[in-house]
């Protein structure tokens, strides 16, 4: 992961944002770019329908006004903007990341993240953004559409960044989960981290079978790995282990063959980043 791309849009979440970036940086070596979209909406004034209840004098003279108060509103808009990358980019720098570039763009987020994204290796959002309002029962709508659109790993940064030394794998032997541990256990960003490889579900010889294939790839890359089968639905069965075990950073897959299947597209990942306390990085 030597490319990291970190999405900013001046809400609380933003300073985790840098955070959980900068942490991942500065243990691999890598760049980071900071961006922060301007909706196409932002920094527009409503106007209002004048035909027919004003003269036209009147009406083009406010017309005028209405659209020289667009013209600073948009201005402040990018001021803004400006100083929330200021502020971000001296925040990494602080936090001893080398390189650091921070972009500001106007229009649709997706398109505008489509075009970022083929050059990084890692994408960092906040779990909410700032129209969200620390809303409890809902996760940020340019993340699921994040998730959705993009096939890089994704790191959902909590509200706060923690110290980061022990992170949980949900493992269902699908092929998210399996590219999971492959490039966890061939970065160098993860190394001397300690890990718990968990499955969700009934034991089975197939599944003991892929979870000593996927243990002996962590553990041959210097991971001190335990692994765990546990009875349950993977929502419930991952949020419980992440508290109990003082997990720091939960890993999964995206799409899987179990019910992590439904993550991000259904209810089971909407749940499973909305309750956890802790960063999520999803891969597909």
């Amino acid at each position: 992961m030597k490319n990291i791309l970190a999405f900013l849009d001046g809400s609380k979440y933003s300073q985790s944002v840098c955070d959980h970036a900068a942490w991942i940086a500065v243990r691999g070596d890598a760049s980071l770019e900071l961006l922060h979209v301007l909706g196409r909406r932002e920094g527009n004034a409503e106007t209002s329908d004048l035909s027919g209840s004003i003269g036209l004098g009147a009406r083009t003279a406010l017309l005028e006004e209405l659209a020289e108060l667009d013209g600073q509103k948009a201005r402040l808009v990018n001021k803004r903007g400006r100083a929330i990358l200021d502020d971000a980019t001296d925040r990494v720098r602080a936090a001893g990341v080398k390189k650091v570039s921070a972009t500001l763009r106007n229009g649709q987020f997706i398109r505008t993240m489509q075009t970022f994204e083929s050059a990084a290796d890692l994408l960092v959002i906040g779990k909410r953004g700032e129209a969200s309002n620390f809303d409890m029962d809902h996760i940020g709508s340019n993340l699921e559409r994040v998730v959705r659109a993009t096939h890089k790993p994704v790191l959902v940064a909590s509200r706060s960044f923690e110290p980061i030394n022990k992170m949980l794998i949900a493992f269902d032997g699908g092929a998210s989960s399996i590219k999971a541990v492959e490039q966890i256990a061939s970065s160098g960003v993860f190394s001397g981290l300690e890990c718990l490889l968990l499955t969700a579900g009934a034991e089975s010889d197939k599944t003991s079978k892929r979870m000593q294939g996927a243990a002996a790839l962590l553990t041959d890359a210097g991971f001190t790995v335990k692994t765990e089968v546990r009875a349950g639905q993977a929502d419930e069965v991952i949020t419980k282990a992440v508290e109990s075990e003082n997990i720091d950073l939960l890993v999964m897959g995206a799409y899987g063959h179990s019910r992590i299947r439904n993550l991000i597209i259904g209810s089971t990942t909407t749940e499973m980043v909305r309750s956890c306390k802790v960063p999520v990085m999803l891969f597909r």
